[in-house]
C-alpha cells in the first residue's frame, strides 16, 4: 500500500476515534446515567464505546485489521497527549498508558463474554468496569445493558467499507425514565 493508502486509514482512524469520544461524552449518561464525570469516567465511556469499533472491526482481515490497529495507536496516542497535557511527567507517562492499556484489554473481554452471556452478565460487567465502586440502581444498569446490545448491533451491521472510510455511525444515546 502506498502512502496515500496509509493516509486514508490513518484519516478514517482518526475520524473513528473522533466519533467513538463525541458519542462517549453525550451528556446523558453522566447527567442521568450515573457515569462519574471524571477523568476515569470519561476513560470508561470512551473503553465503551472502543469496544463496539474492535468488535466490529476482530474479524477483519488485511485492512480491517491494519485499521484496527491504527484506531488503537490514535486512541492511545491521545490518551498519552492528554497524560501530558495534564502535567503527568514523562517517567511517569508510560506506566499509565501501560496500566490504560491494560485496562483496554480487560474491558474489551469482559464486554465481549458479557454480551454473548446475556443482560445479567452485561450489568454485571458494567457495573464492574464502567460504574467501578458506585453501583447505580438497576433501572440504570438495565437501560446501559440495552444500549451496549443496540449499539454493538448497529456497528456491527455497518457496512466496513463506511467504517474503512471512516464514517462511523452510532445509535442515540439512551434515555432513562424520570424516577
Amino acid at each position: 500500500m502506498g502512502l496515500f493508502g496509509k493516509n486514508r486509514r490513518r484519516d478514517a482512524a482518526h475520524g473513528i476515534y473522533v466519533a467513538l469520544v463525541e458519542q462517549a461524552r453525550a451528556p446523558v449518561f453522566y447527567q442521568r446515567l450515573a457515569v462519574a464525570d471524571t477523568l476515569d469516567g470519561r476513560f470508561d465511556m470512551i473503553l465503551l464505546h472502543a469496544f463496539f469499533v474492535f468488535l466490529r472491526l476482530k474479524d477483519e482481515t488485511g485492512e480491517g485489521r491494519q485499521l484496527s490497529q491504527d484506531v488503537f495507536r490514535v486512541m492511545f496516542d491521545d490518551m498519552d497527549q492528554s497524560l501530558r497535557e495534564m502535567g503527568v511527567g514523562d517517567l511517569s507517562v508510560g506506566k499509565r498508558v501501560k496500566e490504560m492499556a491494560k485496562a483496554f484489554y480487560g474491558r474489551m473481554n469482559a464486554y465481549e463474554a458479557a454480551l454473548t452471556e446475556g443482560e445479567a452478565a452485561l450489568k454485571d460487567a458494567l457495573a464492574r468496569n464502567l460504574y467501578r465502586s458506585q453501583r447505580p440502581d438497576d433501572a440504570v444498569l438495565v437501560t446501559m445493558a440495552r444500549y451496549v446490545v443496540r449499539q454493538a448491533n448497529g456497528v456491527i451491521a455497518q457496512p466496513i467499507s463506511h467504517i474503512r472510510a471512516g464514517r462511523l455511525r452510532f445509535c442515540s444515546p439512551p434515555e432513562i425514565e424520570d424516577r
